[in-house]
């Protein structure tokens, strides 16, 4: 009579949620920093460009009054905030731009990958300016050209700066995490757990 033989074990498969989640916060963690680049890039090449064409012109209207280039040059934060703390600025944005790129290791969305790639962009973009520009390192003033009706003239970098508060915004709101979890649906069923425990 012969022995059974034994069933031969085969190795544990880990599941496609297993191994895409890693995969998938490096594609969130790169994605941060292409973004930035991005961002930096036409928020440089839009300056020179501005520095350029726009030197002596004073407005250039583009849709009349409702949009037109303006080149200033601004000692101050976004939108021309604050003028007079150029030094300040800069080491919030160094400070920021540090903070992003450590955190975007725990990213597990896109969206945030997206919105703190575009803060990441535009933090750098006008550091670049506070840091090369005249009058100084650390001092120098960021170039704003767009031009809009009773608002304050602004460059790419305040646009990428303000798209990613939006979004921010929006995701904080309908409860996506940093992390990808949606923070609202795991503090109802807390909540729910708890329940027959203080019944």
């Amino acid at each position: 009579m012969t022995e059974p033989t034994p069933p031969t074990t085969s190795p544990v498969d880990p599941g496609p949620t297993e191994s895409a989640a890693p995969r998938r916060k490096k594609a969130y963690a790169a994605a941060v920093p292409l973004i930035a680049l991005v961002v930096l890039g036409l928020d440089q090449l839009t300056k020179y460009l501005a520095v350029k064409e726009l030197t002596g012109e004073g407005r250039v209207d583009v849709v009349g009054d409702l949009f037109g280039f303006y080149l200033i040059r601004n000692p101050g934060a976004a939108f021309s905030l604050a003028t007079g703390s150029t030094w300040i600025f800069s080491v919030v944005a160094i400070a920021v731009a540090v903070f992003i790129i450590r955190i975007s290791r725990t990213l597990g969305h896109w969206g945030w990958a997206v919105a703190l790639g575009l803060l990441l962009g535009g933090a750098v973009g006008n550091l670049t300016d506070r840091v090369f520009r005249a009058p100084g390192v650390f001092r120098g003033h960021v170039v704003d050209f767009l031009a809009l009706p009773n608002w304050p003239i602004f460059n790419l970098a305040d646009c990428s700066i303000t798209c990613a508060a939006v979004l921010i915004a929006v995701l904080s709101i309908i409860g996506i995490g940093i992390d990808g979890r949606r923070v609202s649906s795991e503090k109802t069923a807390e909540k729910t757990a708890e329940k027959p425990e203080n019944a």
